[in-house]
């Protein structure tokens, strides 16, 4: 069984002290590619170096996440590198605009920066030909409102960590070419998402981990490693009532026409 892990970060500092061995963990348990996002300057010396160490498994994107752009008067500054590195400043492919949205869960205070931003990277997206990795937390609302403004434009991407309902699922859905990132949630109890992932076609998704985040049962409380990914694959096959080894398959495919890999 093949896998594609579409958002892991196994350049954080979470992974210092065994970082091959979390690789060679996830090659593996099936994980044939990692899709490795970009949070900002101070993280891009280790997202480079973990893709240059693994060039055919760990794959990165290139944005600022929303979280970065708090309280950051420098903000402007790191969209504008990110433009940089998008138009060919670092000598190398970037397979995604991400990681890239709205993050409300702290403080609304620097709302209107960070809706900006993310105005700024659907533009680069587009004129690069990329997919976006959204990250949403707190902010449905101003989400989809972003994306409308965009509808029709040829907006596309994944919906990171998705655990919205299914009207959200509906909405984003009729905004653009979007696939839903589902990751270890999924295996919570209580989770919301057990309803919506039943229902949503396995056409529309895509797995991850969010490692060293969001890690599923039986690993909640503990770091999450991009191998873990195999639980989410397992729920998400048992929700469909279908064989994991399929769920691996049309996920992988889903993945691999959105990222273009």
């Amino acid at each position: 069984m093949e896998l594609i892990d579409t958002h892991t970060h196994p350049f954080d500092e979470a992974f210092d002290v065994d970082r091959a061995e979390v690789v060679a963990r996830a090659c593996e348990a099936g994980v044939r590619r990692m899709m490795c996002p970009a949070i900002d300057a101070a993280t891009h010396a280790a997202l480079f170096g973990l893709c240059d160490a693994y060039p055919d498994v760990c794959l990165p994107m290139m944005g600022l996440h929303p979280t970065s752009v708090n309280d950051n008067s420098d903000w402007r500054r790191e969209v504008a590198l990110v433009e940089e590195y998008l138009s060919g400043g670092a000598s190398r492919r970037f397979y995604a605009v991400g990681e890239v949205g709205l993050d409300f869960y702290w403080s609304r205070e620097w709302q209107r920066e960070q809706e900006e931003a993310f105005r700024r990277q659907v533009e680069f997206s587009l004129r690069f030909g990329l997919p976006l990795v959204i990250h949403t937390r707190e902010a449905w609302p101003e989400m989809l409102g972003l994306l409308r403004e965009f509808r029709g434009s040829g907006v596309r991407g994944v919906m990171h960590a998705f655990s919205g309902t299914w009207e959200e699922y509906e909405a984003v859905k009729a905004c653009g070419d979007f696939l839903f990132g589902i990751g270890g949630v999924v295996t919570y109890k209580k989770s919301t998402l057990l309803e919506v992932v039943s229902r949503m076609p396995l056409g529309d998704m895509v797995l991850e981990t969010d490692a060293p985040y969001l890690p599923p049962v039986p690993y909640r409380g503990k770091r999450n490693e991009p191998a873990y990914i195999v639980h989410v694959c397992r729920k998400v096959a048992e929700l469909k009532g279908i064989a994991p080894e399929e769920v691996a398959a049309a996920t992988s495919v889903n993945a691999c026409r959105m990222f273009g890999i």
